[in-house]
């Protein structure tokens, strides 16, 4: 009993978990940061390959 009393109160293990996660949510805000900037790109160009102007006339 004491044996998992111990383990339940031993916080070494904690502090890579929680790296783990910072990490994960760091790399998830990166991914879908790109992603949205890519569509945004995308939609600016038009089929033909040229860039649209803000008035969206393709010249």
């Amino acid at each position: 009993m004491a044996w998992i009393r111990n383990f339940l109160r031993d916080e070494e293990g904690v502090t890579a978990v929680e790296y783990a996660v910072m990490l994960a949510l760091i790399i998830l805000v990166c991914v879908g940061s790109v992603g949205v900037v890519g569509m945004n790109t995308r939609e600016l160009m038009d089929p033909g390959g040229r860039l649209t102007t803000a008035l969206g006339s393709g010249s």
